[in-house]
């Protein structure tokens, strides 16, 4: 019996059968793969194991940032599993290969109607539109567009249609700017300010205009700081101005992320094809539309806005396909991820996320303002009309909030006038330190609180504001679907804390500074509402220290070996001739 098995043995190992010795190939760390292991700016001569490719890749990414806790990012980080099974059920799938794909693009043409609809485009009307792969390639799309039909109009009169412009403001995303360069038309920024809210200046931008300009771009939902542009009283303008001067000027809407927003949490406001100059909408799927990145949209408001020179008839693969895209081959999955989610919320299902969101950032907006330290440049909490940051606006922001967060207890959390007391604009909290605390501590640098929360894993950018503004540095917080509100009573308290150990770093060592972690017993329960509501009267200087210190002992922060410290200021600084005073543990 056992001569038999060993003659059998051989055979077997040849098919694979039986044992066999371990190599280094069947380890997953022992197997010597490493991105370094050759040179990385060379073609990889050999392969390797699957298991060992993903798991190199999978470990190298661990050094990026999560996205949950990106509050840079505008773009969706969070779908459910059953959108993101039908993603993977169709990642092989080209969305241009209608003939092959007709299913696809029937969804492709409903998804157009819905927005069509959304945004207000004529009952009846065919809706013209594409999808793209993102709002950026919409932009050049609309601009493209306003400028050929601009140049057929120069054309048919017989003028020089040599020397086009486009007119958009400063604060513009940089899309709007490549779409002017790539289109050879010259690119008219209209300065921003304080007074403008940083983004476009209705009047400034009319003295721009002239013969030359194929069209305007309007932001629906600055980058910058989260406010809308009025579209409605832009085209009010251009009304005004061609009938003063005869220059016919359309609009373009960037609604990448407030066109998503406006019609569910401000429908009352008039920015789409309800406004008579709008020519063209474009946004971006993976922002508010709550879909992962690769998706974007650009809607005509009739056929005739796009320029039959711009649509393509293709015979490929045994059909005929009309095409107006920038690209060709575009995946199929967040097309449908798009439509999963139109049907999965419905009006009311969105009404209800972006309500939620702007409740989140009118919370977090109104907590940080009440530590003292901070004031927002955005204005989405403040009274309608009230815009700017002042102790009354402060004052007026918290005890509205506390009105409306009633209010939003009684209601079911779709309905769209829990908004209306407020000023519009994005689910965005841009803020600064106060003039206050600049005086009082002269070097505080956002970078380092921006620095410090990446401790904690935050991603909190701090940037310029646009030119003519950028002596201005904001940070800024973008709130999404995925967030709530142990979200922000988290943030909330890892600001304070990093806004604490910068203050500690002018007088310890970075160690020394870094050395106070959170006191396990401090729970974040509650925290922004506490805060919100701690601080709804104006104080003096010695209250401010009282309350920030007040705060500190809130999140355990303020250690007990600094409770009977000296609390004015300990040493100074001699720079430049210029003595600067340092405070410990307070402000």
């Amino acid at each position: 019996m056992d001569d038999s098995i060993n003659e059998l043995l051989p055979g077997m190992r040849r098919l694979g059968l039986g044992r066999r010795r371990q190599t280094a190939t069947d380890m997953t760390y022992g197997a010597g793969y490493t991105e370094s292991s050759g040179d990385v700016r060379s073609f990889p001569p050999t392969g390797m194991p699957a298991r060992n490719a993903y798991q190199l890749i999978h470990d190298s990414l661990r050094f990026d940032g999560d996205p949950a806790l990106n509050c840079a990012t505008f773009l969706t980080t969070w779908m459910e599993p059953e959108a993101e099974k039908l993603i993977v059920e169709n990642l092989g799938k080209n969305r241009v290969d209608i003939d092959e794909y007709e299913q696809t693009e029937r969804i492709h043409r409903r998804c157009l109607a819905h927005l069509h609809d959304l945004w207000h485009g004529a009952e009846g009307e065919k809706p013209t539109g594409t999808v793209v792969v993102g709002s950026s390639e919409g932009i050049m799309l609309g601009g493209l567009a306003m400028k050929w039909r601009w140049r057929a109009r120069r054309q048919a009169a017989g003028k020089d249609a040599s020397r086009p412009n486009i007119v958009f403001a400063a604060n513009a995303q940089v899309a709007l700017e490549k779409t002017a360069r790539y289109f050879d038309m010259e690119a008219r920024l209209v300065p921003v300010s304080a007074e403008s809210r940083f983004c476009l200046d209705v009047e400034r931008a009319a003295a721009m205009i002239d013969e030359n300009t194929v069209g305007m771009f309007v932001i629906l939902g600055s980058t910058y700081t989260g406010h809308y542009e009025n579209v409605a009283e832009m085209s009010r303008r251009l009304d005004r101005l061609y009938a003063d001067a005869g220059h016919d000027v359309p609009i373009h809407v960037d609604g990448a992320s407030g066109a998503f927003v406006a019609p569910f949490a401000q429908p009352q406001l008039e920015w789409d094809f309800r406004v008579p100059r709008v020519a063209s909408i474009s946004t971006s799927g993976h922002k508010f539309g709550l879909t992962y990145p690769g998706i974007g949209w650009v809607l005509w408001r009739a056929p005739e806005y796009l320029p039959d020179g711009l649509t393509f008839e293709l015979s490929y693969l045994g059909g005929v396909e009309k095409t107006f895209t920038l690209n060709f081959s575009h995946p199929s999955c967040f097309l449908l991820a798009q439509y999963y989610q139109f049907l999965r919320y419905g009006r009311t299902g969105y009404a209800r996320i972006m309500n939620a969101c702007m409740y989140h950032a009118r919370l977090l907006s109104v907590a940080i303002e009440a530590t003292g330290i901070y004031a927002c440049v955005s204005d989405i909490h403040r009274p309608r009309g009230c815009l700017g940051y002042s102790e009354e606006s402060r004052l007026a922001a918290s005890r509205m909030f506390a009105d409306a967060a009633q209010a939003a207890e009684r209601t079911s959390g779709t309905d769209p006038s829990v908004n209306e007391p407020f000023n519009d604009g994005l689910p965005e909290v841009a803020f600064c330190f106060t003039d206050w605390f600049r005086h009082k501590h002269p070097t505080a640098s956002q970078d380092v609180v921006s620095t410090l929360l990446r401790v904690r894993g935050w991603i909190v950018p701090n940037y310029p504001l646009p030119p003519d503004a950028a002596d201005i540095h904001v940070m800024r917080v973008v709130i999404k679907e995925a967030s709530s509100e142990d979200y922000v009573n988290r943030l909330v308290r890892d600001l304070l804390w990093a806004t604490q150990t910068m203050l500690d770093m002018h007088r310890q060592d970075v160690a020394e500074a870094l050395g106070h972690p959170l006191a396990p017993s401090a729970s974040t329960s509650g925290l922004a509402h506490e805060i919100a509501a701690s601080n709804r009267a104006s104080m003096d200087d010695a209250q401010k220290h009282s309350h920030w210190n007040g705060l500190l002992k809130r999140i355990g922060e303020l250690h007990a070996a600094d409770k009977d410290k000296d609390k004015h200021p300990k040493m100074e600084l001699q720079n430049n001739g210029t003595h600067k005073s340092f405070y410990q543990k307070s402000c």
